[in-house]
């Protein structure tokens, strides 16, 4: 199981939010108190093809692998270049992966990197592939009002892509997976999909209490019901995941959850009584890159603690969030 990631190059800092809303109750370092998040990369022109191709050839490039090694390409994304044809297909060609390899695109967020490791150690124990490319690539920014400072201040984009050959499934444990579509509404862009198509009426902005301002075009997220559904979710979600791989939080080596942000990730970690040198904060110069923050987080934990994270450890990764959708496992390194 080998990662590498992408990021844009361009990056939003809290001084530069702090310039455009000029506004007391935000300045660059109540931000930062507020979500431990203080730059985020934006992908700006960048499609997430663009982005997912770039995350593909650096682990080319880092791993020495071929695209002819390839024969599925799995692509989570919530911001793809068309409603039709999928993004993965346009993947595969730009990348040079072989026409015989299986190719689609699947819609998830915050738990989608579960999601596309439970369905890549699916293909790989039925025999359907044996060397998969797994990416993850959003632009949330691009769904983001600029005036709504819920949103625009904790996402960022970026896009992650996991090699997976018949040699990691035994190191890929058990999953829990979770769905409760009564949370929908609570992150969601309303108007631009068939339910409801965009026109001169969903284009028109308002304010809410909070002084956010957004149209139904716009990506809309309830913050206080987020973060209710987080508490309520994750540690039953974490204790199913120790107990389907008959574990305990000692024989853990290391906790990465979805880094939504520090005040999320904090409250877990109480809740939990994980201890903080085996627990994951990792937002303040990427914010909250939904489906990529778990790889991504992975990857820099690898780097920045190499004796922690070492041949044979286990860490247990968690997503969750839109949807709701919700899953975790155990990988051991």
């Amino acid at each position: 199981m080998l990662i590498s990631y992408y990021l844009p190059s361009n990056n939003l800092t809290n001084d530069t939010l702090e310039t455009l809303y000029a506004a007391p109750s935000w300045t660059a370092s109540k931000i930062y108190r507020k979500t431990g998040i203080k730059s985020r990369p934006i992908a700006g022109t960048e499609l997430v093809s663009d982005m997912a191709v770039k995350a593909a050839q650096n682990l080319f490039d880092e791993y020495n692998i071929s695209p002819q090694d390839i024969d599925f390409v799995l692509l989570c994304t919530q911001s793809p270049d068309y409603f039709l044809p999928t993004t993965a297909c346009l993947v595969q060609e730009r990348l040079g992966i072989p026409t015989t390899s299986g190719a689609f695109d699947y819609n998830l967020g915050c738990s989608g990197y579960i999601y596309g490791l439970a369905t890549a150690k699916g293909l790989l124990c039925a025999g359907i592939a044996k060397n998969i490319l797994l990416i993850t690539a959003e632009t949330y920014t691009k769904h983001i009002n600029p005036l709504d400072r819920s949103t625009r201040t904790v996402f960022g984009d970026a896009a992650a892509a996991t090699y997976l050959t018949i040699e990691d499934i035994d190191l890929i444990g058990n999953f829990v997976l979770g769905t409760d579509g009564k949370g929908a509404q609570n992150l969601i862009v309303p108007a631009g999909g068939m339910a409801r198509t965009r026109d001169d009426q969903t284009a028109v902005e308002h304010e809410d209490a909070s002084g956010n301002i957004r149209s139904d075009n716009d990506l809309y997220m309830n913050g206080p019901e987020i973060y209710a559904f987080t508490l309520r979710a994750v540690p039953g979600l974490v204790s199913e995941i120790l107990t389907k791989n008959s574990l305990t939080m000692e024989d853990i080596d290391y906790v990465i959850l979805h880094q939504a942000n520090r005040l999320v990730l904090t409250s877990l970690r109480d809740k939990l009584e994980i201890a903080e040198e085996k627990f994951c904060i990792d937002v303040e110069e990427l914010g909250n890159t939904v489906s990529s923050t778990v790889p991504i987080a992975i990857k820099r934990a690898l780097k920045r603690e190499p004796e922690k994270l070492h041949p044979g450890a286990k860490i247990l990764i968690a997503g969750f969030g839109v949807g709701y959708s919700w899953g975790g496992t155990v990988v051991t390194l």
